[in-house]
C-alpha cells in the first residue's frame, strides 16, 4: 500500500466501518481459549485415519471475513522488519504502541496470521492463544474512538447460540 499523507480525520474514516464491523467479535475472543477453537478429527473407530485440525466456525468465519479487509497486507513481513517484531511480546508491544498514524501495523500483524494460518492453520489457534486477534481488535476500537466516537456494539451479529 503507497504511503499517503492523510490526516487524522482522513485516517479514522479510512479504518471506521471495518473496525466497527470486526468490534463485534471481540466479545468472542475474550470468551474463547486455543483449545476451544480447534481440535484434532481423528476419524471414528480407527487408529490409522489421518487425523487434521478442526476449527470453531466462528473463528473461520472471522478469518474469512478479515482476510478480504482492506488493512490486510500481503507484504506483512516488511512492517515485521520495519518494526523489530520477531514474537508475540514483540506483537504486544508494537499492538499497544500503534495510534492512527501507523495502524498498518496492526493490519500487519493480522495479516501474518490471517494469511499465514491458510498454509499452517496452527497459527490461527496461536492467536487466540496468545490474544493476537482479540488485541488487534480492542486497539483498532480504542483509536477509532479517540479520534471519532464510540462505536456501536453490534455483537449479535454472530453465528447465533456461537456468542
Amino acid at each position: 500500500m503507497e504511503k499517503e499523507k492523510l490526516s487524522t480525520q482522513e485516517l479514522v474514516e479510512r479504518y471506521k466501518d471495518e473496525v466497527e464491523y470486526f468490534s463485534r467479535y471481540i466479545p468472542w475472543f475474550e470468551k474463547k481459549t486455543a483449545d476451544m477453537v480447534a481440535r484434532m478429527y481423528r476419524g471414528e473407530g480407527t487408529n490409522d485415519t489421518f487425523a487434521f485440525p478442526v476449527y470453531d466456525a466462528t473463528l473461520l468465519s472471522f478469518i474469512n471475513e478479515a482476510g478480504t479487509a482492506s488493512f490486510i497486507n500481503p507484504n506483512y513481513r516488511y512492517i515485521y522488519s520495519r518494526y523489530d517484531i520477531h514474537n508475540y511480546k514483540d506483537e504486544w508491544r508494537a499492538i499497544e504502541e500503534t495510534t492512527i498514524m501507523n495502524m498498518e501495523v496492526i493490519g500487519g500483524i493480522l495479516s501474518k496470521y490471517i494469511l499465514g494460518g491458510v498454509t499452517k492453520a496452527a497459527l490461527w489457534k496461536e492467536a487466540v492463544q496468545y490474544e493476537i486477534f482479540l488485541r488487534c481488535l480492542k486497539k483498532m476500537k480504542e483509536i477509532v474512538e479517540f479520534w471519532d466516537k464510540p462505536l456501536e456494539e453490534n455483537f449479535d451479529l454472530l453465528h447465533p447460540g456461537q456468542q
